[in-house]
């Protein structure tokens, strides 16, 4: 088989997808647990910089990644859950319950208006990303309760944005990066 470059992200998304696997059967919070963890996540930044550096990013590949994000914050939340419900108050889960409701409207508002899944890498759910990835490292300290509280506003805000974006456009425009991006219009 001949190496093709177009390829590479796609190859290390599936990467993340493998590790997230392994993430499952380990330890939480085990020094395993975190280098897995580490090298999943950067698989995560490396995939979609490499795509668009080589210019090879694609449809299916966006699609890919969004398939493993999905897959590596279930089994995150599957395998971190138990600690975060001995350490977290209940205020922090009604938010995150008013959260999900918010983002599981905007997948279904996308699915009906445009017939597809779709799940925008807008910037404030690249933010969203990278803060719910650092809440395993903060588990050990004593400010877990207050940086859940900042990521459950950025989630909150991303996903109504996300929301607002699919409610507002006629078409699905998977490269929507903010509710305050111009359009552009081709004619």
């Amino acid at each position: 088989m001949r190496f093709n470059r177009a390829n590479v992200p796609n190859m290390i998304t599936l990467f993340r997808i493998v590790g997230t696997f392994v993430i499952f059967f380990l330890q939480p919070l085990s020094a395993c647990f975190f280098v897995i963890y580490i090298l999943t996540g950067l698989t995560d930044v490396l995939d979609g910089w490499i795509a668009r550096k080589t210019k090879t990013a694609s449809e299916f590949g966006a699609k890919l990644d969004s398939i493993a994000d999905l897959l590596f914050y279930t089994v995150i939340l599957v395998r971190v859950l138990p600690i975060l419900l001995s350490i977290l108050p209940n205020k922090i889960w009604c938010a995150v319950a008013v959260i999900l409701i918010v983002r599981i409207s905007a997948y279904i508002v996308a699915a009906i208006k445009y017939r597809r899944f779709a799940s925008l890498h807008t910037y404030l759910n690249k933010l969203t990303g990278i803060a719910v990835f650092f809440i395993p490292f903060l588990l050990i300290t004593v400010y877990v309760a207050e940086y859940c509280w900042v990521v459950s506003a950025i989630a909150a805000a991303a996903s109504l944005e996300e929301l607002v974006i699919h409610l507002s456009k006629h078409n699905y425009e998977p490269n929507t990066k903010s509710i305050f991006q111009k359009q552009v219009h081709y004619y």
